[in-house]
C-alpha cells in the first residue's frame, strides 16, 4: 500500500511540473478606473490619486456626488464554503468578483454581461456609469502622465517574468501546498501606475493578481517576491476539501496548547516564507535581510520554519503531518508567549458585545485582522456560534450583569469553578479546551479600552 502511494505521489509530481500555466501580465483601463473611484472616497486614506483629483478642476459637486454614491452602493456580498473546516477556504466576495471581470473584459458593456447576476442589474448600470464618467478624469489626472514610465515598465516587468521562469514558482507552490489547479486556466496579472510612491499594493484572489505599482519601479525581485506570496494564498485556499480537512485534524490532534494559534497563523507565515524567503532568495542569490512581512508575528515565524520549508521544497515534498507537527514545535519552542499576548491573539477575533461602538474601538486598537466575526446579543445561541469557532473570543458584558455572566459561565465549561463579583468591573482571561482564549469584561464605566489595556 505504501509503494503504491508513493508511486501515485511521483506520478502527480511528474504531471504537476510537466503542466504550464499562462501568466498574463497586461494593463486594465476599467480596473485600474474602479480603484481610482475606490481610492477617493472620504473613508480612504490620503493617497496620491485623492490628491491629484483634490487638486483638479474636477473637484467640484457633481464629482463628489458621484463617489458618494459609488461608495454607497451595495456591492460587498459574500458567502461561505461551510462544508470546509472554519477558516481554510476564503468566502466568496463580490467585490473581488467584479474586479475579476473588469479585468477580464475589453468593455463596460461586457463587464456588465459577465456580472449579471452577482448584482441587482440596477447596481450594474451605476458601476458602469460612474467608471465612465472618471475614465477620461483618471486618464488625463493619472495615466497620461505616467504614460512614458509605465508602459515601459510594464514590459520589463513582463520579460522579467519570462526570463526568471514564474511558471515554475507556482508549479512549486501547487507541489509543496498540495493543491491543485485547472491548467487551462491563466493566471491573469493586472497592473496599473501609482506615481509618487516608495511602495506598491498588492492582492490576489481567484486567478487573479493586480498591482499598483510606483512609477519608478526597479525592485523587480521584491516585487516578484511579493506577488508569489499573494498568489501562494490562492494556492492554499485551492486545496482540495480532503486536504484542508487533514491539515486540519493534524492540527487539532497535535496535544501541544499552542497549536489553535499556530493554525490561526501558518497561512501567513507559509506565504511569506514561500514568497519573501524562497522566491526572494532563488531570484536574488541570497536571503532578504530585512523584514519579510510588517506583523512581527508573521515576519518571525515565517524566517523559524523557513529551512524546513526549503527542505520540503527541495524534496519535492507537500505538506504532511510531520511538517506539521515540526510546525507547531517550532512556534511552541520559540515563541511560548505569544499565545498570552493580545497584539497576537486579537488578529483572530470573535466579539460579542451589546455596545456596537465597541466593535469600532477594538479595530482602532487592533487594526491588523485576520478573521473576525461580532454580534450585539448575548445569548444563548450567539455563545453557541462563537463556541463552534476556533477565535479569540471576547465577551464584553456591559448591562444586565449578573443575568449576562451567569449565562456565559452555563455555556462553557471550563467556567464551572469560577467565580466573579458582578457589581465590580474586571476583565477575565482563560485559555479553553479548543486552545482559544476566552477574554470576559464587565464593564460598568471605565472606557473599554482600560480592559484591554490592563489585560494580560
Amino acid at each position: 500500500m505504501k509503494q503504491s502511494f508513493f508511486a501515485l505521489f511521483f506520478l502527480l509530481s511528474f504531471w504537476t511540473f510537466g503542466q504550464k500555466i499562462s501568466f498574463n501580465i497586461k494593463y486594465s483601463e476599467q480596473l485600474a478606473v474602479f480603484v481610482f473611484i475606490q481610492n477617493l472616497s472620504d473613508h480612504y486614506p490620503e493617497n496620491v490619486f485623492k490628491t491629484a483629483f483634490t487638486q483638479s478642476k474636477y473637484n467640484t459637486q457633481k464629482y463628489k456626488d458621484l463617489i458618494v454614491k459609488f461608495e454607497r452602493l451595495p456591492i460587498d456580498y459574500s458567502y461561505s464554503f461551510d462544508e470546509y473546516p472554519y477558516g481554510s477556504k476564503i468566502p466568496m466576495q463580490s467585490r473581488d468578483i467584479l474586479k475579476k471581470n473588469l479585468i477580464e473584459t475589453n468593455n463596460l458593456n461586457d463587464f456588465k454581461l459577465r456580472s449579471i447576476g452577482i448584482l441587482p442589474n440596477v447596481t450594474l448600470q451605476s458601476i458602469s456609469e460612474i467608471i465612465s464618467a472618471f475614465t477620461p478624469i483618471y486618464n488625463e489626472l493619472i495615466y497620461i502622465p505616467n504614460k512614458h514610465q509605465f508602459e515601459p515598465q510594464l514590459k520589463k516587468i513582463s520579460m522579467y517574468s519570462r526570463e526568471k521562469n514564474m511558471e515554475y514558482y507556482f508549479q512549486t507552490g501547487l507541489l509543496f501546498y498540495n493543491s491543485t489547479w485547472d491548467f487551462s486556466i491563466p493566471f491573469e496579472i493586472a497592473m496599473y501606475p501609482l506615481p509618487n510612491s516608495m511602495g506598491f499594493t498588492a492582492q490576489a484572489f481567484y486567478n487573479n493578481f493586480i498591482s499598483a505599482v510606483q512609477t519608478n519601479l526597479k525592485d523587480y525581485t521584491g516585487f516578484f517576491s511579493v506577488m508569489l506570496h499573494e498568489t501562494y494564498h490562492i494556492l492554499n485556499d485551492e486545496q482540495s476539501l480532503a486536504v484542508k480537512k487533514e491539515i486540519a485534524k493534524n492540527f487539532k490532534d497535535n496535544p501541544s496548547k499552542y497549536s489553535n494559534y499556530a493554525y490561526q497563523l501558518m497561512n501567513e507565515a507559509l506565504a511569506t516564507a514561500m514568497g519573501n524567503g524562497y522566491v526572494y532568495e532563488s531570484l536574488n542569490g541570497k536571503t532578504d535581510t530585512n523584514d519579510w512581512y510588517y506583523s512581527q508575528y508573521v515576519n518571525l515565524m515565517a524566517k523559524k520554519i523557513y529551512p524546513t520549508v526549503k527542505e520540503y521544497i527541495a524534496q519535492k515534498k507537500p505538506i504532511d503531518k510531520n511538517f506539521i507537527n515540526t510546525y507547531i514545535r517550532i512556534y511552541e519552542e520559540n515563541f511560548p508567549g505569544w499565545i498570552n499576548e493580545l497584539d497576537h491573539i486579537m488578529t483572530y477575533r470573535y466579539i460579542l458585545s451589546e455596545n456596537k461602538k465597541d466593535f469600532n474601538r477594538i479595530g482602532q486598537m487592533y487594526p491588523m485582522r485576520s478573521s473576525e466575526e461580532s454580534e450585539t446579543q448575548i445569548t444563548m445561541l450567539s455563545l453557541e456560534k462563537m463556541k463552534k469557532t476556533p477565535l479569540t473570543k471576547i465577551i464584553i458584558i456591559s448591562q444586565n450583569h449578573n443575568e449576562k455572566l451567569n449565562l456565559v459561565k452555563s455555556q462553557f465549561k471550563e467556567l464551572n469553578q469560577w467565580s466573579f463579583n458582578p457589581d465590580k468591573e474586571f476583565q477575565y482571561k482563560i485559555l479553553l479546551d479548543d486552545k482559544s482564549q476566552l477574554l470576559i469584561i464587565n464593564q460598568q464605566q471605565s472606557p473599554i479600552e482600560t480592559f484591554f489595556a490592563n489585560s494580560k
